[in-house]
């Protein structure tokens, strides 16, 4: 197929595009280049005859719809989105531009680039919307977002992604716009942007600073390797049933202060310092609206398309750290374009 990848230059969005190249697909990536994206996270795919990159901002109609037309995608798979909780608290409206307004804008330059398409090409078209297990909301101490879990956010951030939803089923119901959402649990990996919670406790670890945890650290999440996501995500593409939605897991659910303790471990092998990693541990004041857990069933997807995740946790985080102790080079590029954890005012700076 020709894929076109929304938030292409991001982390989960490039380990798509990597992933999808290697499987003979061609793609056209397109990412307006914010502050999180980093075209670095593709150069290994750059010069292929099958990669194409587009500098675009997806609430941009009139280039969107340029792009639809020149380059003629057989699918779309939509993960272009605003998605730190930290940043949606100081400025909502952006989050409800890019990724309301936005997705939006790009279901109805792809319905207009279908409705033009001919037979049997027009059938075999797909949008895939990729979301977040957030539009539910929280869990108690027990249970599973499934499917059928009603919606219920509670940040901005999750508030978006359920209006983003809405209407990509909307599209699908109304105009038979051929889609299909999967929503899945927090990812971890490799180039990661160093304001999510396990590339903030590495690289703040490998500079010697305080690790900072919100609250007293007992909240849950399901984690899942990127690497792992995107395999996912490039099977329900194209064997995922048109109008379902998909739940995507990692089947690690861990409290953020064992998977701090777990990282500072395996820093204490990869990247030594004069005390161990975990002593520069500091709790901080909690986010307002923090879910509380996190955990996903995914058996439809298991039972469906026989999928699963491959990753350990263990062995993920280990293989995570030692990637950022190896690029170090890549976090200080990122610190030279204005990037520091502290710069929200959320993050305690040592």
């Amino acid at each position: 197929m020709k894929i076109l990848i929304t938030g292409g230059a991001g982390f989960i969005g490039s380990a798509v595009v990597r992933r999808a190249v290697a499987d003979g697909h061609e793609v056209v990536n397109l990412d307006a280049l914010t502050y999180s994206a980093n075209l670095e996270n593709v150069e290994g795919v750059a010069g292929h005859p099958g990669y194409a990159f587009e500098q675009a901002d997806i609430c941009d109609q009139a280039r969107v719809r340029e792009i639809f037309a020149r380059h003629r995608p057989d699918a779309v798979m939509h993960l272009a989105a605003e998605s730190h909780n930290d940043r949606a608290i100081e400025g909502p409206l952006d989050f409800v531009r890019t990724n309301v307004v936005g997705t939006a804008v790009l279901l109805e330059a792809a319905r207009e680039h279908w409705n033009g398409l001919p037979e049997p090409e027009k059938a075999d078209f797909r949008f895939h919307h990729v979301s977040t297990d957030e539009v539910f909301g929280a869990l108690g101490d027990e249970g599973d977002f499934t499917e059928e879990t009603p919606y219920d956010p509670n940040s901005p951030y999750s508030a978006s992604k359920a209006g983003a939803d809405h209407l990509v089923r909307a599209w699908g119901r109304t105009y038979g716009l051929p889609v299909v959402i999967t929503n899945c649990a927090n990812n971890y990996g490799p180039f990661q942007f160093p304001e999510k919670l396990i590339p903030t406790v590495i690289t703040r670890a490998l500079e010697g600073k305080t690790i900072p945890v919100y609250g007293d650290g007992r909240q849950v999440r399901d984690w899942l390797h990127v690497d792992d996501h995107a395999d996912a995500l490039l099977l329900v593409l194209s064997k995922g049933r048109l109008g379902e939605t998909y739940c995507i897991g990692g089947d690690s659910s861990k409290r953020n202060i064992e998977v701090i303790r777990m990282l500072c471990e395996h820093l204490d092998r990869l990247a030594p310092a004069n005390t161990h990693h975990a002593e520069k541990i500091t709790f901080v004041t909690d986010r307002p609206g923090h879910d509380f857990r996190y955990s996903i069933d995914d058996s439809k997807l298991r039972a469906e398309l026989g999928w699963q995740a491959k990753m350990p946790l263990e062995a993920g985080l280990e293989d995570t750290v030692r990637w950022y102790v190896e690029n170090r080079g890549w976090v200080e590029r990122i610190r030279e374009r204005g990037f520091h954890s502290e710069r929200l005012g959320l993050v305690k700076a040592s």
